[in-house]
């Protein structure tokens, strides 16, 4: 279920939300001036992030990766980004939206074990 073009398409918003999320975050607790440095410059490090760090082969991305990364440290840094992602909305006080990803990720990830299986195959 995980390569289904519903569960992609829930992942690609999950992925959207966490640069939301990380932008909000960076509003938040950045003081002043550098609340628009943050505000840009967080988002732009988790993408780059998401995009060089790929495991080659992935069903669910293009198949291309910048940097070869072994499936279970990919997996690592997905839950990192999207866990992380709630936290960062519970840390800047939006409590029921970090709550409701938080949800949606674990419902997402049971829902996407085939996935979470390639991953740590390859």
């Amino acid at each position: 279920m995980g390569f289904s073009p519903i569960s992609l398409g829930v992942r690609f918003l999950l992925e959207l939300s966490a640069l939301a999320a990380f932008g909000y975050w960076g509003w938040k607790v950045s003081p002043g001036g550098l609340r628009w440095l943050a505000v840009l410059a967080l988002p732009l490090l988790t993408a780059i992030l998401w995009t060089v760090f790929a495991t080659p082969g992935d069903p669910s991305r293009n198949g291309d990766t910048v940097v070869a990364t072994p499936g279970a440290l990919r997996f690592l840094l997905e839950l990192a980004i999207l866990f992380g992602a709630a936290w960062a909305l519970y840390n800047a006080g939006a409590k029921t939206p970090a709550t409701v990803l938080l949800v949606v990720l674990v419902v997402y990830h049971l829902t996407a074990l085939d996935r979470v299986a390639w991953l740590f195959r390859h």
